[in-house]
């Protein structure tokens, strides 16, 4: 009788299956490449995002207040091109003078309109002229009808859109005294308030 022999299959241990691996993984170069790029990745997914420094916030540029009104000259006019420590820049338009700061980046340094700043812009806006800006007071009395009307359409624009702060002053002529004006205006405003308190004095007593 033949006894046959029963076969079987040998089931390798864990740590040979291990040993197989690391053999496979390091006895094989491109395994090995491709082992140190998935390191890599998992590096810079997991570790270098926390290394990476938080943006700084941007310091919030600080608005002037409105510059006190006055006349001026075309020299006083010139200080006001931006360049000074503060940055104020004023555009004379058809004999007005406006604070142009909040629209500094048309008007300030590197601004597609800083030839305008701290001079009188009425005939560089009515020829479509950068450029055209004098150094000497220009009454415009050479300027067409419909350049004169450009000239009065960009004033509104300014007086709509910056604060106006006085007149350019011709050679000679002598500056308004606005102090006045603004003290009347301040007690104007303080009868105003007592006149809205007398004739509602519920709203007052409610507050209180």
């Amino acid at each position: 009788m033949v006894e046959q022999a029963e076969s079987y299959t040998e089931v390798p241990e864990p740590a040979s299956i291990i040993s197989q691996v690391i053999n496979e993984i390091f006895l094989n170069p491109l395994n090995l490449i491709l082992l140190t790029i998935c390191g890599f990745l998992i590096y810079k997914i997991f570790f270098a995002k926390e290394r990476t420094p938080s943006p700084t916030p941007k310091s919030k540029e600080v608005e002037l207040p409105p510059l006190k009104k006055r006349d001026m000259t075309l020299e006083e006019l010139k200080n006001y091109n931006g360049m000074d420590s503060d940055g104020r820049i004023c555009v004379a338009v058809n004999g007005k003078i406006f604070d142009v700061t909040k629209g500094k980046r048309f008007y300030g340094p590197g601004g597609p309109y800083y030839a305008f700043a701290g001079r009188d812009a009425s005939r560089g806006l009515a020829t479509f002229s950068v450029e055209a800006a004098n150094d000497e007071y220009d009454d415009l009395s050479d300027l067409n009808t419909m350049q004169m009307e450009s000239v009065r359409e960009w004033e509104m624009q300014f007086k709509e859109k910056y604060h106006y702060v006085g007149r350019l002053l011709r050679s000679g002529e002598e500056p308004t005294d606005y102090s006045d004006d603004e003290e009347t205006s301040q007690d104007q405003s303080l009868k105003d308030g007592e006149k809205s308190d007398k004739e509602h004095p519920e709203e007052k007593n409610k507050e209180e």
